[in-house]
């Protein structure tokens, strides 16, 4: 057993709450599909979010954690048959062609290096040769601790026509995000938003809803298309296409207050001085972060171990009562990320997580 009476949770998402959500989520119950506030309360979220996507795009919030956004933006776009190009250098660059294969499309995997990042004239040389209707990617890959520098990238697959789907769930609120070369990005309420587990955002391109209607949509819930015509401009109480999560929306609402109070180009500035002094400390026990550290994200640094991955971050949280993740698939036995994003994106907080992996591995 641990001595210590609470936990400091450093993982990359989940993240700890601010004292401000966790009030927010313990607000009154209200029924959604028939109290008017709640409709209030939802357009005004939605609002905030459009400030923090930073586009005019429109804005969907679904009851659900960010997988389903992922798989929700395969399943509305993709009819069976149609082509996605999905760039890959990490784990969840790969899933996206597992969704795209559920659906019935199939995936062209543009796979580099987990160090590396795409090549533009690589990606346009795909897509002339294989006409994809759409293409995935993911700006920052948690299991790694790598942020892509997507703006070429979406530069070519927008010239082409290609309807573009990032997954910025690692990223959104803790880094600034392309979204206004974006079809349909994707955000999570748990990672830098720090809000618990339940929701997922999407902003969604004009381009991308015709696509949505003119694609065969062979499910409900992981469908955007009952979603585009919700009309939010009313004082009535406007029933949503299921009940929606009205205490995670209450605390969303309230860790977007957190971030636009602050700034967004200060968050931004704030993550990336705590990213810079978790490495600080790592390099000084002897830890290297895993991709070259122009490469890494601000949110999040995976380093690198000799041993038992596992075996240190367990050590870490029953002698110390810091809570560290592990890395994920091949790298689960010999990486060890420290998730420094929104409300643990604190030099404070760093120092105690580090100082704890410090002694551990002394």
């Amino acid at each position: 057993m641990s001595e210590h009476n609470e936990t400091l949770l450093m993982t990359p998402g989940p993240t700890a709450l601010p004292p401000e959500v966790r009030e927010a989520m313990a607000r009154e119950l209200v029924n959604p599909d028939v109290d008017p506030a709640f409709t209030a309360d939802y357009r005004r979220l939605l609002e905030k979010l459009s400030s923090v996507h930073g586009t005019d795009d429109d804005v969907v919030v679904l009851g659900g954690e960010g997988i389903l956004g992922l798989e929700a933006s395969v399943a509305s776009l993709v009819a069976p048959g149609e082509t996605v190009l999905c760039l890959a250098n990490g784990l969840y660059g790969e899933g996206f062609a597992d969704f795209v294969e559920t659906h019935g499309g199939e995936p062209v995997v543009y796979s580099v290096d987990e160090a590396e990042p795409f090549d533009p004239d690589e990606v346009g040389s795909l897509v002339e040769e294989h006409d994809p209707v759409a293409a995935t990617m993911v700006h920052c890959e948690t299991p790694t601790g790598l942020l892509n520098d997507l703006d070429e990238v979406l530069r070519v697959l927008r010239d082409a026509g290609v309807i573009t789907v990032v997954d910025a769930v690692s990223s959104l609120g803790g880094a600034a995000v392309p979204t206004d070369r974006i079809d349909v990005c994707l955000g999570a309420s748990q990672k830098c938003f720090s809000s618990p587990p339940g929701l997922s955002t999407l902003t969604v391109s004009e381009r991308a809803w015709e696509k949505v209607a003119a694609t065969p949509q062979d499910s409900f819930y992981t469908s955007l298309e009952p979603w585009r015509d919700v009309d939010l401009d009313t004082d009535e109480a406007v029933l949503l296409p299921y009940t929606h999560l009205s205490s995670n929306c209450y605390a969303l609402e309230a860790s977007l207050d957190l971030l636009l109070e602050e700034g967004l180009e200060r968050v931004y500035e704030r993550h990336e001085a705590v990213a810079e002094r978790c490495r600080e400390r790592g390099r000084e026990i002897g830890l290297e972060p895993f991709p070259p550290a122009e490469r890494c994200s601000p949110t999040v640094t995976a380093f690198e171990v000799d041993g038992d991955a596992s075996s240190i971050c367990e050590a870490v949280r029953e002698r110390h009562g810091v809570v560290l993740s592990t890395g994920l698939a091949d790298h689960a036995d010999d990486i060890v990320r420290v998730g420094h994003m929104g409300y643990s994106a604190d030099r404070e907080r760093v120092d105690v997580a580090m100082d704890a992996l410090a002694d551990v591995l002394d």
